[in-house]
């Protein structure tokens, strides 16, 4: 059965629970990427604003993967328009190793987010996400 918008958004967000990424969701969810994705971060977790293709959108989830464990993504509500699926999520996670230039606190984090995917067909084109950097440092206690 394939899979409708809503529920591709859901495996793309689902993709930095660790639950999901140990059981291969990357590998399946690439399925339903156009081959031209974007996904815009806002603010990147380094900083300023940046537009990463799929193999730096991969890097960004590996390092992520890498950098925090028990990594739990809860969707909060989500609405469909058109190509579009907006969806409210809260990541919590525990910083266990360096990510994004800093180091590891062994501190757990809890931060909120809004995606906004654009679909092309039934493949993923674009994301914009938009999310709570503020509460993920200060919860880290890197601020």
């Amino acid at each position: 059965m394939a899979l409708g918008n809503k529920e591709i958004s859901r495996l793309a967000l689902d993709v930095f629970g660790d639950e999901l990424w140990n059981t291969g969701g990357l590998t399946e969810l690439e399925d339903y990427l156009a081959s031209n994705y974007r996904n815009h971060q806002l603010p990147d977790v380094r900083g300023g604003e940046s537009v990463l293709d799929t193999d730096e959108w991969r890097k960004l989830l590996s390092d992520f993967h890498q950098g925090f464990s028990g990594a739990r993504l809860e969707i909060l509500g989500q609405v469909a328009e058109g190509d579009y699926v907006a969806t409210r999520w809260r990541m919590t996670a525990k910083n266990v190793a360096e990510f994004a230039g800093n180091p590891a606190t062994g501190r757990s984090t809890t931060w909120t987010g809004t995606s906004t995917d654009r679909f092309d067909g039934a493949k993923l084109a674009e994301t914009w996400v938009n999310w709570d950097k503020y509460s993920y440092l200060a919860e880290l206690d890197l601020i």
